[in-house]
């Protein structure tokens, strides 16, 4: 077994690795997130420009009614379309860079209730209170860690229910609101 030194020293090692590999996820997110908003522009412009051209080529005020019945749900569902994307990669990256922070903490809680262990068994009389305290603390962080973890966890999921409940929610007010112009201009 590595002596203590070496155990922090590989800690750190761990941790600086942890970090180089999270500081990747976030700079590889970030250039996903560009793409999407680059494309998303560039989609938006053509299709703003077509349905531009369409109004003014129309020759009448229903034909306009029916143009922008026929834009709104498409230009709708590639907002939504967006969104999801935007959020998908936003949640991938959250949780890319959160698992290994996870095995990190589990290592390093290991190794701190081995050397609790070995640190009780040492111990001279009257120091059982200080390794109590001890176990205790590490305990209360770990209590902590994982409320905290389920809480990220639990917002993350809450969000992506109201974010696909808002989007079901929009495209059918589109739809309905698509119908009853194309029938008020029949």
């Amino acid at each position: 077994m590595t002596n203590p030194p070496n155990q922090l020293g590989d800690l750190a090692k761990t941790a600086f690795d942890t970090y180089l590999k999270s500081a990747s996820t976030a700079f590889e997110s970030v250039e996903r997130l560009i793409a999407l908003n680059l494309n998303t522009a560039r989609s938006t412009l053509e299709d703003g420009s077509g349905f531009v051209r369409a109004l003014l080529a129309a020759k009448s005020p229903n034909e306009i009614l029916d143009l922008q019945s026929s834009f709104a749900q498409p230009l709708a569902q590639k907002s939504l379309a967006y969104y999801r994307s935007g959020y998908e990669i936003v949640a991938q990256s959250l949780e890319e860079c959160l698992k290994p922070y996870e095995a990190q903490f589990a290592e390093a809680n290991k190794l701190a209730i081995i050397a609790i262990e070995k640190a009780a068994q040492s111990v001279p009389g009257g120091g059982e209170v200080a390794v109590a305290a001890m176990r205790s603390a590490i305990a209360a962080a770990n209590s902590t860690y994982e409320s905290v973890t389920k809480a990220t966890r639990q917002a993350v999921e809450i969000t992506e229910a109201n974010a696909a409940a808002t989007a079901d929610a929009t495209i059918k007010a589109i739809e309905t609101s698509a119908a009853a112009t194309h029938k008020k201009s029949a």
